[in-house]
C-alpha cells in the first residue's frame, strides 16, 4: 500500500463525494495503475478505518464492492488483489494502429457522407415541415385519450409488427388517399422510413447483391444499400423520373429498385405512367423488388396527389414505404413498410424475430390521432400553407435570382430545386450559404456520379419558412451565388 494512499486523508468538503465512493475510487485506480499488485493483501478493515478515519463498515462496503466487480478476491486470509490484464494506455503519443486491429467495418470505413444537414432549425431547409404550425394541443389529447385507455400491458413490449389499431388507421388511410391496395396485416410499423429501408434490404437481399437508386436520390438509401453490401448502380433521372436502359435488365438486374415516383428526390420529376408500368413489368420477370418510397407526395399543390405505383396492378413486386416525418414532425419517428401479400407469408416469421415492438404510447396516439379525424385536417391545413409557401418562393426567385438557373420541383412536396451551370460551385455555395444563416442543400450532394451540369445546384426547403422571408432570403442567396 502506497503512502499517498494510506496517508492521504478523504475530503469532507460540500459537494465532495462521499468518503466510501473517494474511498472505493482511490482503491480501484491504484489496482488498475499496478499501485497495488495482484495478489497483494489489502490492508484489514479496522487498519484501514483507523487510518483514513472513517468508519470500518465504510471500509467493509468498500471491500465488498471491489469483490463484487472483479477487482479483488476474498478468503478466509483477507481481501487479495485480482489478477488483471494491463489495460493501461501507453505513455508518449500512441501508434497507429495496424489494419487488424481496427475494430470498425469495413462499411464503416468505406461509407461517405452525403451531404452536410447543418443546423436544421435554420430556414430553407429542405424537407423540414412547418413545425410551428402543428397542433401540438390536439396531439396532446390524443396522447392523453390514448394512456387513460390502454391497459397497463401496453406497457409491455408490443406486435413486433406494430399497434394493429396504428396498422388499421393506416392501411384504411392509403387505401383511400394513395390507392394502395393493402390490408392491416400487410403493414408493418418502422423506426422512420429508414427503419423501412433497412427493413427492405435485411428481407429480400443478401450481401454482394445488385441494387439499382436514382442519381441525384435519396443519401438514406444509399447508406441502407451499403450497410447490406450491395452493389449500387446509379441511374439517371430526367422529366420523367428515372431512366434504365434495356441492356441493365439483361446485364446486371437488380435484387432492389430504389424510386421516388410521386415526387422524385430532390428534381421533383413524377415518374410517367408507361415507366411505372414496365419498370413493373421487367422487375417481375427478374425477380427484383421496386423499393416505392413515398415520402411526401400528400403535399400535391395542383390538382390531385398522385396515386401510388403499388396500386396499379395487383400483388405488384412493390415494397411501399411511408413515414410521418412530414406529414406529423421528424422527432415522432414512425415509419411504415406495406409487403406485398406474396411476400409477406414467408417474412412474418423473419419480422417476428427482428423486430420486437416499442413506442407503444406514440404509435397508439397516432392513431387515435388518424381516427379522430385531426390528421386529415391537419394535412389540409399544411397543403394550403405549402401552397402559398411554393409560390411565394418561386415569387421571390424570379425576383432576385438574376443567374442563368432552372427551378425544378413541380407542384408537391416541401423544396424546390435551382440547377445552375458547373461554374458555380453548389458546394461552396451551400456552405456559404449556412454561414449566412440559410440551410440550402448542394444539390451535387445528392449525385453518386461525378459532379456535372445535370447535378448541380441548390435544393431549397420551403416548409419551414414563413412567406415573408422569402424576399430577403433570395436576395442574400443569390448574392452568394454571384459571388461564388
Amino acid at each position: 500500500m502506497t503512502d499517498s494512499l494510506i496517508h492521504s486523508p478523504l475530503s469532507g468538503a460540500p459537494g465532495a463525494p462521499s468518503r466510501q465512493q473517494q474511498l472505493l475510487a482511490r482503491l480501484k485506480e491504484a489496482i488498475l495503475r499496478g499501485q497495488l499488485p495482484a495478489g497483494g493483501k489489502l490492508p484489514s478493515s479496522r487498519a484501514l478505518c483507523e487510518e483514513l478515519q472513517v468508519s470500518r463498515n465504510t471500509v467493509l462496503a468498500v471491500y465488498e464492492q471491489l469483490v463484487a466487480e472483479g477487482y479483488a478476491r476474498a478468503d478466509r486470509q483477507g481481501t487479495r488483489v485480482a489478477a488483471l490484464a494491463d489495460a493501461r494506455a501507453p505513455s508518449g503519443p500512441a501508434p497507429k494502429p495496424p489494419a487488424a486491429a481496427v475494430r470498425q467495418s469495413r462499411r464503416v470505413s468505406t461509407m461517405t457522407p452525403t451531404r452536410d444537414a447543418g443546423d436544421r432549425s435554420l430556414p430553407l431547409t429542405p424537407g423540414m415541415p412547418a413545425l410551428s404550425r402543428f397542433p401540438v394541443n390536439a396531439w396532446l389529447r390524443a396522447q392523453e385519450r390514448a394512456l387513460k385507455a390502454a391497459p397497463s400491458h401496453v406497457l409491455g413490449y408490443g406486435d413486433p409488427l406494430g399497434e394493429p389499431a396504428l396498422r388499421e388507421a393506416i392501411a384504411q388511410y392509403l387505401r383511400v388517399a394513395r390507392g394502395v391496395r393493402c390490408d392491416a396485416a400487410q403493414v408493418v410499423v418502422t423506426e422512420g422510413a429508414q427503419g423501412a429501408l433497412s427493413l427492405c434490404v435485411r428481407l429480400f437481399t443478401n450481401p454482394g447483391e445488385t441494387a439499382w437508386l436514382e442519381d441525384p436520390g435519396y443519401g438514406g438509401v444509399r447508406a441502407a444499400f451499403h450497410a447490406g453490401d450491395l452493389k449500387m448502380v446509379a441511374m439517371p433521372v430526367d422529366a420523367e423520373g428515372i431512366v434504365i436502359a434495356p441492356r441493365h435488365w439483361r446485364t446486371r438486374p437488380a435484387r432492389l429498385v430504389h424510386v421516388t415516383p410521386s415526387h422524385q428526390y430532390p428534381t421533383g420529376a413524377v415518374l410517367s405512367l408507361p415507366r411505372r408500368l414496365e419498370l413493373i413489368a421487367q422487375a417481375r420477370e427478374a425477380g427484383s423488388w421496386i423499393i416505392e418510397d413515398d415520402y411526401d407526395s400528400e403535399f400535391r399543390h395542383r390538382g390531385h396527389p398522385v396515386p401510388s405505383m403499388q396500386g396499379l396492378v395487383p400483388d405488384a413486386p412493390v415494397l411501399y414505404v411511408g413515414t410521418f416525418s412530414k406529414t406529423m414532425f421528424p422527432a415522432l419517428r414512425i415509419g411504415f413498410l406495406v409487403l406485398p401479400e406474396s411476400a409477406g407469408e414467408g417474412a412474418w416469421p423473419a419480422l417476428a424475430e427482428m423486430l420486437r415492438g416499442g413506442h407503444r404510447l406514440e404509435q397508439l396516439a397516432l392513431a387515435e390521432f388518424i381516427a379522430g379525424g385531426q390528421f386529415s385536417r391537419h394535412l389540409g391545413r399544411m397543403r394550403r400553407l405549402y401552397r402559398e409557401r411554393q409560390q411565394a418562393l418561386r415569387q421571390a426567385l424570379q425576383a432576385h435570382m438574376k443567374v442563368e438557373h432552372e427551378v425544378l420541383g413541380g407542384d408537391s412536396g416541401l423544396h424546390l430545386t435551382v440547377r445552375l451551370p458547373l461554374r458555380y460551385d453548389d458546394a461552396a455555395i451551400s456552405a456559404a450559404a449556412r454561414a449566412a444563416g440559410m440551410n440550402v442543400g448542394a444539390l451535387s450532394s445528392f449525385s453518386a456520379a461525378p459532379r456535372r451540369e445535370a447535378s448541380n445546384g441548390l435544393v431549397i426547403g420551403y416548409g419551414n419558412t414563413s412567406e415573408e422571408l422569402f424576399a430577403p432570403l433570395m436576395r442574400r442567396l443569390a448574392g452568394i451565388v454571384r459571388a461564388g
